[in-house]
Parts: structure tokens; C-alpha cells; sequence
């Protein structure tokens, strides 16, 4: 007996089932291509040109176009004008993105493009986003992997009525636009976090004891006078079996495990084995860490017990009066300002020697509390924005998995 195709949550004012289809019948395909990056005068043109870097993770209505092309770039190259209202979506180099443009532009053969006859693009583009773990499924290839125009053309889809395809739009664009303000919230407290800081430290704000009077003058020290660290550590090669234990392993926080929250993620991507265990570095919560390799500067303060890689560097014990949160931001800026006197921005390497070098300004212990604290209640409410995006991103899935077929 076949499955019915109505979805588990419906507006009440329709019923019936939803049709079945291929992705091929509701538009025409057009792929993308890249002008010739030797060629300049393609580069000033007026025309965007998308990557899939472009687009936005779970966000339908946001593209960030940062190219952009001539005509002549269009004529002489694969690369084709996509009419405005088309559905954008990554085939290779992240998949399962996908973006409707407000505005005709260009894309890079990453992009299956459609462009629709009848179907409403927003509804459209939800479906795809909904179907991205089927799609991900399709990928093919060996280093860049992806899946081909003839995958998404044989794509089976069910469609309700034009109208009802508007009315599921529109109430999902709502919720979308409640993510979208919190984003932007999130966004704004992050800037002045970043402004006040830097205003901070830089003793531009100074902040005064409960009498209202000065406190006393900071002191410069190098890293080396303030903390005793070292670098974390792992049995090599990686990737043997024998280092791992999904079930019954223990945290093994990697660069990949430390947040843009100044914590570790909730959950390290591995776990490892006791053998493991014993050739690694044990830290117990409440201790900072940063990263000294890959996306290095990243800093995290434990959340809970777990052991190190040796891409991080593990901050032990203060041979200084020091407030642990206090640090943990003066480490953040500290890089942050070091990436604006690398080449391109970038730090491509630091060592433990390199970092005993560097030299920061540290304040008396209750400057450093009041510092803390008042950095400290920032991060909170920050926390309480992304914990409401992390509420609704999971709201709007259970809408997608119970409104579609």
C-alpha cells in the first residue's frame, strides 16, 4: 500500500494529498563557472558572483556576494546570469546550502541552479534544505566530493497546491526572521564586547574600588613572569584504532573542540582510550586553553575534566595574582592583536617560546574582578541569544520534518 502524501502538520484550510514528482519537472537547471582569475578587468564589473562560501548554513535568505563581475566576464566564460527568484543550490564544497537571490547574479560550478516555472522558490529552497541529508547522501568524488545535476533532476518531491506552498513560506520566513534579528543582536553584543575591551585594556576605561578612588597602576609583564604552561600532547600516529573509544572513551579536546564562546563544545568529536589516555595531558575544569595550531587563538576555559591535544597549549598554574576570566580575555585580545600585525591577517604558527614573549599589562586582583565580571555578564547574555537561536533552529526543524512530505 502506497504511502499517503500529506504532511503530520497542516493549515486547516486544505486538505487532499500532495502530488508527486521529480525535482526535473518544476524548472529548468542551469549550472555556474568561473571567469578567468587572470584576466583583472573580468573582476570590475557590477554583476555578483557567488561562491559557496557566500551563503549562509541554514539560512535560505542570506547571500553575501563579495565579487563581482562584467558582462564580458559572462560572455567569455561557463559562468551564466541567474534571474532573481531562482533556487541556488551547492553541489560540491558545501552541500546542502541553498539561497534564493532577490537580484540576478553569477555562480561558481559549485551550483545547481533552478529556475522554476510555477512552484513558489521560498517553498522550493525549504525542501532542499529539508532533503540536504538525502543529498549529501549522493556525493560522489575523492577529494572534493558533491553530486551531479542528473542527482537532483531524479530527486522524487511531493508538492502541495500553489497556495498552500505560500502559506508554508510564509510562516517559516517568520520564523527565519526571528533567527535573523537574534543573529544581528548577537552580532551588535559581540562589536561592543570587542569595542570595550579594547578600550579596557588599553586603560582607556579604567574602572575605580567601592570608595569610588583609582586603583593602582598596571604592571607590564611577559606571559612567562604571569603562568606556567605547556603544550598538550597525543600518542602518534593519529587515527589508529587503539587511541579511540567512542563508547567508554574520555574527552580529547582538538582545535576543533573549542568554541567561538571562550568554552569547549558540549561534546569533543572523539573520545579516547585509556591506552591513549596514559601518552596525554589531564586538565581538569576551570583551567584555560588555547590553540597554537590551525585557527590559532582560540581560547577556551573547561567546562569539564578532559584530556589535551597537543595543538593546545594549557595554561596550569599563575606564578602572578591572577582572575582566571580576567586572563582568559586578556589571551583573547592579546591574538587578536598579534592577527592584525600578521601578513593577511593570519598567525601561521606560534610556539611555547614565541608566547613567553609576549607582554601584557595586568591590573591590582580587584581591578581584574570587576574586569572579569563586567565581561563575564556580556558573554551571558550573548549565551542567552545563541541558546534562543539554538531553541528556534530546532523549533524550525521539527516544522520542516512534520509540514513536508
Amino acid at each position: 500500500m502506497n504511502k499517503r502524501l500529506v504532511p503530520k502538520l497542516r493549515f486547516p484550510e486544505f486538505d487532499g494529498e500532495w502530488r508527486s514528482c521529480k525535482f526535473g519537472d518544476v524548472g529548468k537547471f542551469i549550472g555556474g563557472g568561473t571567469p578567468s582569475t587572470k584576466n583583472d578587468s573580468y573582476w570590475i564589473g557590477d554583476i555578483p558572483w557567488i561562491s559557496s562560501s557566500d551563503l549562509v548554513e541554514g539560512d535560505i535568505h542570506s547571500i553575501n556576494a563579495k565579487r563581482f563581475i562584467t558582462r564580458e566576464a559572462v560572455d567569455n566564460s561557463a559562468t551564466k546570469l541567474i534571474p532573481q527568484g531562482s533556487v541556488l543550490i551547492v553541489s560540491r564544497v558545501g552541500v546542502g546550502k541553498v539561497a534564493i537571490n532577490k537580484f540576478p547574479l553569477c555562480t561558481s560550478q559549485d551550483f545547481q541552479n533552478v529556475i522554476l516555472d510555477l512552484s513558489n522558490e521560498v517553498f522550493i529552497a525549504y525542501l532542499v534544505q529539508l532533503k540536504a541529508s538525502k543529498l549529501i547522501e549522493f556525493n560522489q568524488g575523492t577529494s572534493i566530493k558533491g553530486f551531479v545535476k542528473e542527482d537532483l533532476i531524479n530527486l522524487v518531491l511531493a508538492l502541495p497546491i500553489l497556495p498552500e506552498q505560500t502559506k508554508i513560506t510564509d510562516f517559516l520566513t517568520a520564523v527565519d526572521d526571528k533567527i535573523q534579528q537574534l543573529t544581528r543582536k548577537k552580532e551588535l553584543l559581540e562589536q561592543y564586547k570587542k569595542g570595550v575591551m579594547q578600550q579596557i585594556f588599553s586603560q582607556k576605561i579604567r574602572f575605580k574600588d567601592d570608595s569610588g578612588n583609582d586603583y593602582s597602576d598596571w604592571k607590564i609583564k611577559q606571559l612567562e613572569e604571569i603562568a606556567n604552561y605547556r603544550r598538550g600532547s597525543f600518542p602518534q600516529p593519529y587515527g589508529l584504532d587503539m587511541w579511540y573509544d567512542e563508547i567508554n572513551g574520555f574527552p580529547f579536546v582538538q582545535v576543533f573542540d573549542v568554541a567561538d564562546n571562550m568554552q569547549l563544545k558540549p561534546k569533543t568529536k572523539n573520545k579516547i582510550s585509556s591506552l591513549a589516555a596514559q601518552q596525554s595531558v589531564f586538565v581538569r575544569e576551570g583551567n584555560l586553553v588555547i590553540t597554537i595550531q590551525g585557527s590559532i587563538g582560540r581560547v577556551a576555559k573547561l567546562q569539564y575534566d578532559a584530556y589535551i591535544d597537543r595543538t593546545l597549549l594549557i595554561f596550569q598554574s599563575y606564578k602572578a595574582l591572577i582572575n582566571v576570566d580576567y586572563f582568559k580575555y586578556v589571551l583573547f585580545l592579546l591574538f587578536e592583536t598579534e592577527k592584525l600585525k600578521a601578513p593577511g591577517g593570519t598567525i601561521k604558527t606560534i610556539t611555547k617560546e614565541v608566547l613567553s614573549e609576549f607582554v601584557v599589562d595586568i591590573p591590582s586582583i580587584m581591578e581584574q574582578n570587576k574586569i572579569a565580571n563586567f565581561l563575564t555578564s556580556v558573554d551571558d547574555k550573548i549565551t542567552q541569544i545563541l541558546n534562543q537561536i539554538a531553541q528556534i533552529n530546532l523549533f524550525k526543524t521539527t516544522l520542516l520534518q512534520k509540514m513536508f512530505v
